[in-house]
Parts: C-alpha cells; structure tokens; sequence
C-alpha cells in the first residue's frame, strides 16, 4: 500500500465512521472498485485507533463526567445522570460483543457477508428503516422528545441489540443506533450523541483485540502509513462528527437515506454488469 492509498482510506473511514451510512461498506467497497488488495489488519487498527481518538477528543468532557460519576455510583452509591449514561453505554455493548464473537466463532462475515449484494441489500433496507425512523420523528413536537440522559433500559436493551446488526457490512452502526433511538423517541441530536459515545467500546475492544493479535504475533509495521493512517482518520472524523452534530437538526436523516438508495442500486448494477 502506498500513501495515497493509505490518506484515501483514512479519509473514507473517518468520514463514514460516525455518519449513517457503513464505513465498513466503504472500505470493502473501495478495494473491489479500484482493485486494491486488502489494507490489512494493522491498517485496520490504525484508522480505528484515529476515529476513535477523535471522538475520545471530541466528548472529553462528557467522558470524563461519565467516569467520574460511573465510579461515584458503582463504590458510593451516588446515582447521577452522567453515572446512569455512562451505565447505558456499557450495557448497550454487550450485544453486539455477544454477537461479534458468535460470528467471529464461525467466520460468518469473511465467508458470507462481505458480498456485493449482501452489501446493497443492507444498504437499502436500513436506509429504508432510517427514512421511516426520519418521518416518525418529523410527526413529534420538540416536548414528545428525549434526550440521552432519559435513556430507560429497555431503550438502552434496544437500541444495543440494534447495534449488533451493524456487524453485517452494509448496516452502518452509526445508521442502526440512530434509526433505533429515533424511533424510541429521541431526538435526532441525542440520537447521534447517544450512537457516537456507544462507539467508543464499539471501537477499543474489537481494536485492542486485533491489535493484541498483531503485537503477538510478532508482525512486522510500516509505521509511517500507520500513523498517516491514524492522523488523517482522526482529523477527518474529528470534522465529521462536528459537522455532523452542528447541521443535523437543520437537515435531518432524509440525506443519508437518499445516498444510501442511490448507492445501494448502483451496487447492484455494478454486481450484476460485473
């Protein structure tokens, strides 16, 4: 891999990490498009190891209240709403980590879906799922709304079962936890805050574990694309999510769920003329 190919993929991943709309499809798509081989795992690691600095970065402050009153809640007792949505992210990992290793077990996704048209039909049919969720939320007034703190465990049960879909290529987690909380009757703000600080397990710990993998295997790096890798996702992702959270009200889902369509039936003409 040279460095253009590395500064692109970067970019593609940092861009489509927080947005609805599979960052994985992305970078699967990238290679079978312009015929790249395979980043490779470390790569991998390098450009999740940037998306989520940038959202670590992004959400310090919300972060470190979490921890903070996660620790005061769980030794002292004190329950506080940051202690409740620092409970709420990590009870909405665990399906998806439940899942992950199911799949993970029997090789599912190399195997079976990371297919073209697998990857078109996720990207319609959620895309689909995200317009409906886009104009059920229209039909509420600003007071039906919730915002991330008023997270139940049922939502948090919910919208973390959601999640695990993503690990179908074409899902986008990002789209899935905003489309879930949409229709539980967040607002689409909370919805995308609520889905960016679930990525931050999402992220590490299928990270570290790769990453783990790599150092004991005793692989041999290229740092110097790595850490281009990492910087470039980082400050691309950085942008994105602030982006992203400034013009969301303004212009709602319905974008997204337009450029998934599009993409979703060029996909199959490329499958099929292909």
């Amino acid at each position: 891999m040279d460095w253009l190919q590395a500064v692109f993929l970067a970019l593609v991943q940092g861009l489509t990490e927080f947005l609805p709309v599979s960052s994985s499809a992305h970078l699967i798509l990238t290679s079978i498009v312009l015929g790249w081989q395979d980043q490779g795992l470390a790569f991998d690691v390098a450009v999740h190891v940037g998306t989520l600095s940038a959202v670590l970065v992004y959400f310090r402050k919300e972060v470190a209240q979490m921890i903070s009153a996660w620790f005061a809640s769980t030794f002292k007792g004190n329950h506080t709403p940051n202690s409740r949505l620092a409970w709420a992210v990590i009870l909405g990992t665990i399906p998806v980590g439940l899942f992950g290793l199911f799949l993970e077990a029997f090789d599912i996704v190399d195997n079976y879906l990371r297919a073209i048209p697998v990857i078109a039909t996720t990207t319609i049919i959620f895309g689909l799922l995200l317009g409906y969720a886009d104009r059920k939320y229209n039909s509420k007034s600003a007071n039906e709304l919730k915002d991330e703190y008023q997270l139940s465990w049922k939502d948090v049960f919910t919208i973390g079962t959601a999640q695990a879909l993503a690990l179908i290529p074409g899902t986008s987690r990002s789209g899935i936890t905003m489309t879930a909380a949409a229709l539980l009757g967040f607002s689409r703000t909370a919805a995308a805050r609520y889905s960016f600080l679930l990525s931050i397990p999402a992220i590490l710990l299928p990270g570290g574990l790769k990453g783990y993998q790599l150092v004991s295997e005793g692989a041999n790096f290229d740092w110097s694309l790595l850490i281009l890798g990492v910087v470039v996702s980082a400050l691309s992702a950085f942008a994105c999510i602030h982006l992203f959270l400034k013009w969301l009200e303004k212009i709602g889902f319905m974008p997204f769920v337009w450029y998934r369509l599009a993409l979703g039936i060029g996909l199959f003409v490329l499958f099929f003329v292909t």
